[in-house]
């Protein structure tokens, strides 16, 4: 195949286990619990209603975390395999560490731990999304009293559970072009996110980097290849693979 025509599609589907290997704290860490929170009381439409302060000292604390913590071999492995491929990345994932590696095609599923919106703005595109520390936005902290221009209370823009998942579409059509998908960091158990993997091309192979080999039960009729390893381990080994199986 001559890459100079036509890069391949390498899409690659991530979740919490590759940020994990950064430092980054998860819910799933501690049954439920994250620096002595309870998921429902931090992360959902209810517990925004109820304690709007308490959800944003939360996100707070979450975005100090990710301040302190940079990318690690995996995400820097991917973004190295652009020179070579169009590598478009949908993670589950709400932190930046795939941007701040280098990857320039990122789709998140579940938002973005470092931009906000006003409450009343479903995060359906991207006019009414800011950045925090940007001009127009507050921060690091956002708080009470924390408005858009129309005097609109800031929120985070992360989907929270119950809420509906508006880059489905987006990230549907990504791995639609697919000519090979990873999953790394996640088992793609929960939907609608686990659904994704039906929508790649028949033809196109699926690889899995999971330190859990259980994590591919359900898959093994579909994987072309598993890397039992984490993913700063399996991410570079499975890029220099890919470079070896699309040269020529």
């Amino acid at each position: 195949m001559d890459l100079r025509s036509k890069k391949p599609v390498l899409v690659v589907l991530s979740g919490a286990g590759i940020s994990r290997e950064s430092g980054l704290k998860t819910f799933r860490d501690s049954d439920g619990l994250w620096e002595g929170y309870n998921v429902m009381e931090v992360a959902t439409p209810e517990a925004w209603a109820a304690n709007p302060a308490v959800v944003l000292g939360f996100y707070n604390k979450r975005r100090a975390q990710l301040r302190e913590v940079e990318p690690n071999a995996a995400h820097l492995a991917l973004a190295a395999l652009e020179d070579a491929f169009d590598v478009r990345i949908v993670t589950q994932n709400v932190d930046d560490l795939h941007e701040r590696a280098g990857s320039t095609q990122v789709v998140h599923l579940h938002g973005q731990l470092q931009q906000v919106r006003a409450e009343d703005d479903p995060g359906l595109d991207d006019a009414g999304i800011m950045t925090v520390g940007d001009p127009a936005a507050p921060g690091p902290d956002i708080i009470i009293g924390d408005v858009d221009s129309r005097g609109v209370q800031l929120r985070p823009h992360v989907v929270w559970f119950g809420e509906a998942v508006p880059m489905m579409g987006r990230a549907a059509a990504t791995v639609a072009q697919a000519d090979a998908v990873l999953v790394v960091g996640t088992s793609m158990q929960v939907y609608p996110a686990a659904g994704l993997i039906d929508t790649a091309p028949s033809e196109s192979p699926l690889f899995m980097i999971n330190p859990d080999e259980a994590a591919a039960e359900g898959y093994r009729n579909m994987l072309d290849t598993f890397y039992c390893a984490p993913a700063s381990e399996g991410v570079p080994q499975w890029a220099a693979d890919m470079r070896r199986r699309f040269d020529g």
